[in-house]
């Protein structure tokens, strides 16, 4: 039986934020070993943005096999939207400038919708 899109959404999210999960626990092992700056953090945080929506844009690609990059770019949006509300939550209101999660929007949805065309 064929898995519906929101399933394969919902699953290819998943395996997104294990991954960045993964790639951010490589960063705080950087940071530890080579006492990085603030802003090589900032950069290598950035990175894990773009190589988890850039995977999980593969993935959707990959899965559904029709219009990728829409798929990828909604995997990148989702991504970004289910990061925003962790946030919200975690933060009670919303941490950083609108022009910073305006580019982190954009970091997300062209990753993903990158990954989505070079599937």
């Amino acid at each position: 039986m064929e898995k519906s899109k929101f399933q394969v959404t919902l699953r290819n999210l998943l395996i997104t934020y294990i991954l960045t999960g993964i790639l951010l626990v490589v960063l705080a092992l950087g940071l530890y070993r080579f006492r990085l700056k603030e802003d090589q953090i900032r950069l290598g945080v950035n990175v894990v943005y773009i190589l988890s929506c850039l995977i999980g844009g593969l993935l959707m690609g990959k899965s559904i096999r029709q219009r990728r990059f829409f798929w990828g770019l909604l995997l990148g949006l989702l991504y970004f939207v289910i990061l925003l509300a962790i946030s919200f939550l975690m933060n009670r209101g919303i941490n950083g400038s609108l022009n910073q999660i305006l580019t982190t929007m954009a970091v997300c949805a062209v990753s993903g919708t990158a990954g989505g065309m070079l599937s």
